[in-house]
């Protein structure tokens, strides 16, 4: 974790949910501005087939950390089973600045509790509900091929594709499909040509859907290359 002298530089947009934090290296929100947590159902969790889908061991991995959000709602949503969820983020908040934004989803506070606590003492490994929790920093370029396990479900939450390639490049798409199980799924917020171009090379079937409050189409997809 980022040392308290070390923040990630964020400049904050007031709605009225509460404070949105926004990235100035990338010029993009953490959550929507619509509702970050409505967000999350939306494209994540529907995207994927959840809750339908989850299972005792069921792994979910995570392009973009943020604020925890995707974390703390899953955790909301998964309550009758234990399950996995790994995380890559390359530029982490400090935990001032996550509770500051999660300030804005009261219903998560029981579950944002926990997680502020794990970051405060700097863990990486930890558990949320019935979630166990493996938070790994660095650019993703780098640590996703060194990660030794497959995802049943991938939350692509990179900022912006046009802010930020590096974490939609098709080389990481492929490694992202490398390391999905059989028939695994993915979801992400945007419906980038080329983004649907290099997870369909990379062996996805992929669907345009519906997008999530001003996004008019989001992206999902099935593994169908093993």
């Amino acid at each position: 974790m980022p040392r308290q002298d070390q923040q990630t530089e964020l400049t904050w947009q007031r709605t009225d949910a509460g404070e949105t934090p926004i990235s100035t290296r990338f010029d993009d929100p953490y959550f929507s501005l619509d509702g970050g947590l409505a967000e999350t159902a939306h494209v994540f969790h529907a995207g994927n087939g959840l809750p339908e889908r989850l299972r005792p061991g069921f792994h979910i991995a995570e392009l973009g950390f943020g604020t925890g959000l995707n974390l703390l709602a899953t955790a909301l949503l998964c309550t009758e089973c234990q399950i996995f969820f790994t995380s890559f983020e390359a530029y982490p908040l400090t935990p001032a600045q996550t509770a500051r934004a999660l300030q804005a989803f009261p219903t998560l506070e029981p579950l944002s509790q926990p997680l502020l606590n794990a970051l405060t003492h700097q863990q990486t490994q930890f558990t949320i509900g019935q979630i166990t929790v493996d938070l790994r920093l660095g650019d993703a370029g780098q640590t996703v091929p060194h990660w030794d396990k497959r995802a049943d479900a991938w939350f692509l939450d990179g900022f912006s594709p046009a802010k930020n390639p590096a974490l939609w490049s098709p080389d990481l798409m492929r490694q992202i499909a490398l390391h999905t199980a059989p028939s695994g799924t993915f979801a992400t917020y945007t419906a980038a040509g080329h983004v649907r171009r290099s997870l369909q090379a990379a062996g996805f079937t992929v669907q345009r859907c519906p997008g999530y409050g001003r996004k008019r189409h989001m992206t999902s997809g099935r593994l169908t290359a093993e």
